[in-house]
C-alpha cells in the first residue's frame, strides 16, 4: 500500500476506502501530501468560482490551510479529549486533508452551464461531509455515530467562535 501515489490515495479517500484512510492516518510522511490535497482543493474552488465572498485564489488557499489546521485541532480536542477517541493531531490532519479530495471536482464550476454550479456545490458538499466523517471515524478509532457527533460538535464550535467575536464587537459598538 505504501507504494501508491498521492492520486491513488486521493481516489481511495474520495471513494470512502477505509484502507486508504488507515494508511494515511498511520504514515507520518504523508502530512505534506495531505496539505497538497488541501491546496489543490482550494485551487479548484477558486478556479471553479466557489470561494466564499469572491475572494481571490491566494486568499482562498490561505483560508483553506488555516481552516484545515483549525478543523483538525478542534476535532482532535473534541474527539480525543472529550469523547475519548485515540488519535494525534497529525493523524487528523492527514485524514481530514485527504478527505478534501472530492473538492477537486469543484473546478468544473467554471463550465457555463445553467444550474450546474449549484448542483455541483451541493453534491460535492454532501460528499465532503461524508469523507470528513469517515476520516474522523478512522483517525479516532470511533464508530460512525461518535464520528458524526464529533463532526457536529466541531461544526458548532467553528460557527460559535465567529458569532461570539462578532456579537462581542457589536455589543461594544
Amino acid at each position: 500500500m505504501a507504494d501508491r501515489s498521492m492520486w491513488e490515495r486521493m481516489k481511495g479517500a474520495a471513494m470512502l476506502d477505509v484502507a486508504t484512510y488507515e494508511e494515511v492516518e498511520h504514515d507520518e510522511s504523508l502530512t505534506t501530501q495531505a496539505a497538497i490535497v488541501v491546496l489543490l482543493a482550494a485551487g479548484a474552488r477558486g478556479i471553479g468560482g466557489f470561494n466564499d465572498g469572491g475572494n481571490g485564489i491566494i486568499i482562498g488557499i490561505i483560508a483553506a490551510l488555516f481552516s484545515w489546521l483549525v478543523w483538525a485541532g478542534v476535532t482532535y480536542l473534541i474527539g480525543d479529549k472529550l469523547l475519548k477517541g485515540t488519535a494525534t493531531w497529525g493523524e487528523l490532519l492527514r485524514t481530514l486533508g485527504y478527505a478534501q479530495a472530492p473538492a477537486l471536482l469543484l473546478i468544473l464550476g467554471i463550465l457555463p452551464l445553467p444550474f450546474f454550479g449549484g448542483l455541483l456545490a451541493a453534491v460535492v458538499g454532501i460528499w465532503l461531509l461524508v469523507t470528513g466523517i469517515v476520516a474522523i471515524r478512522q483517525a479516532l478509532d470511533f464508530d460512525t455515530g461518535k464520528a458524526i457527533l464529533t463532526a457536529f460538535l466541531g461544526w458548532l464550535v467553528a460557527v460559535a467562535i465567529p458569532l461570539i467575536l462578532i456579537g462581542g464587537a457589536l455589543i461594544e459598538w
